[in-house]
């Protein structure tokens, strides 16, 4: 059987971390698996899906590197929704219900006021076809719910979690499909894994009584004729922000807010492929040693924290690793493979390289020299001739003149020649800035 995961993401925002994380984890263990990775656009909220975020969910991923291996949208199902809800329905698994937020939400006061769990009553079950009648000639429509099996605890082995066992009984039928005829999650999802031939479904933990509910989804949908494989489970343990707690900020925190930050797609991978689990977290480009080393019994059950420092760390140093070809695009004109290796080490993200090529292209602004450095300046000028190695030339000729050697001899000739006490190997920034603008600049500081 081919591994098949799938991201199915709601088109009402934004990618978030946390989402981004979950893709991340699928494509991981089906490249891995040589299977297939899935994008389900989960479109069935008609009020508030959005077209430009489907757009966004796209480009998101592709700026990720999370290339799937086929899409489906869940509004261009509603039949097939259609299909499974009657099948379920003659098979008595779904019933119709009446009441309104405001009564449920007392029903679950009254519960949880006596110390019970907030399940839900099953009070509809009671009513009669005459009852049915009466609403429907008020003009009062029913939502559904699923009616869930009773008679035996539903349990799987989570691929992260371990063992699981719920009672049912403590499980509320859930709400499937709205008063509007509109879907919820819970069906249509199932109905699609199953369709899609899905056989792995990993998902945040906060979808595990989801996933006990729909166990029997499943179930009652391959014995109602739907066909299909119930799909292996693993639950991750959720985002939390550098704080320990979870953060509103991780919410936030998408691909337009990395990118802007400089934060490149390798190094938010190389962060969330591994956080969370046993693993180091290093600075690793190479995705084929990423997806070989993923493994769900390394995943830990600890909330994973994510902190940005971290990320920038790891940002710094996927930086320093990245060929002259893959950023050319992205630096300023002029810049050549020569400026790029001369500036790179200095960088934290590649929009930084604009500002270390200012010392090559200029102008730069000249600190104040002392008198005697202004003449050591002149002699620099003097002595300066452009051969393979001119830095090394220029230091060696001025050692040997002036008695200079260490902060004294270097620091004013960087100082002069960038306008900066720190910054690139000169040996690789001189030939850059050239014979003529050196000297210039060296006469010009020795002028003061």
């Amino acid at each position: 059987m081919t591994v098949t995961t799938r991201f199915a993401p709601s088109p009402t925002g934004r990618l978030h971390v946390g989402n981004i994380r979950t893709a991340l984890h699928n494509w991981m263990l089906a490249r891995k698996a040589g299977g297939r990775f899935l994008l389900r656009i989960d479109d069935t909220d008609a009020e508030r899906s959005r077209e430009e975020y489907v757009d966004a969910i796209r480009a998101d991923l592709a700026w990720l590197g999370l290339d799937p291996d086929g899409e489906e949208r869940q509004s261009a199902r509603l039949d097939r929704y259609e299909t499974a809800f009657e099948r379920l329905r003659a098979a008595g698994r779904v019933y119709r219900c009446y009441e309104t937020a405001q009564e449920l939400d007392l029903k679950r006061k009254v519960l949880l006021g006596r110390g019970l769990p907030p399940v839900y009553d099953r009070a509809a079950l009671a009513l009669t076809e005459d009852d049915h009648a009466a609403k429907a000639t008020a003009g009062v429509a029913p939502h559904w719910r699923f009616k869930l099996d009773h008679d035996e605890p539903i349990a799987w082995d989570d691929g992260i979690r371990g063992a699981q066992k719920f009672d049912p009984a403590q499980l509320s039928d859930p709400v499937i499909r709205r008063a509007d005829g509109s879907w919820l999650y819970m069906l249509p999802s199932a109905v699609d894994d199953l369709d899609m031939g899905v056989t792995d479904v990993l998902r945040g933990e906060d979808h595990v009584s989801n996933t006990a509910v729909q166990i029997q989804m499943f179930s009652a949908l391959i014995a109602a004729g739907d066909g299909g494989a119930m799909p292996r489970f693993a639950h991750e343990a959720l985002l939390v922000g550098s704080e320990g707690k979870l953060s509103k900020r991780l919410g936030s925190l998408g691909c337009d807010a990395f990118r802007e930050r400089g934060i490149e797609p390798e190094a938010l991978v190389a962060l969330l492929a591994r956080i969370g689990t046993s693993l180091p977290v290093e600075p690793i480009a190479d995705r084929s040693v990423l997806v070989a080393s993923v493994d769900l019994a390394t995943f830990g059950r600890a909330p994973a924290r994510f902190d940005e420092a971290e990320l920038e760390r790891i940002n710094t140093a996927i930086v320093h690793q990245l060929d002259y070809a893959v950023v050319a695009d992205r630096l300023p004109q002029g810049m050549d493979a020569a400026g790029w290796h001369a500036v790179q080490p200095n960088l934290a993200t590649v929009g930084d390289a604009a500002e270390w090529w200012r010392l090559v292209t200029g102008p730069i602004a000249q600190p104040a020299f002392s008198d005697e450095d202004r003449a050591y300046l002149a002699e620099a000028a003097r002595l300066l001739e452009w051969r393979e190695d001119p830095w090394h030339a220029l230091t060696a000729a001025l050692k040997q003149a002036t008695g200079r050697k260490g902060k004294a001899l270097f620091l004013p000739l960087r100082q002069a020649l960038t306008g900066m006490d720190h910054g690139p190997d000169m040996a690789e920034l001189l030939p850059l800035i050239g014979e003529v603008e050196a000297r210039a600049r060296l006469e010009r500081a020795a002028k003061g």
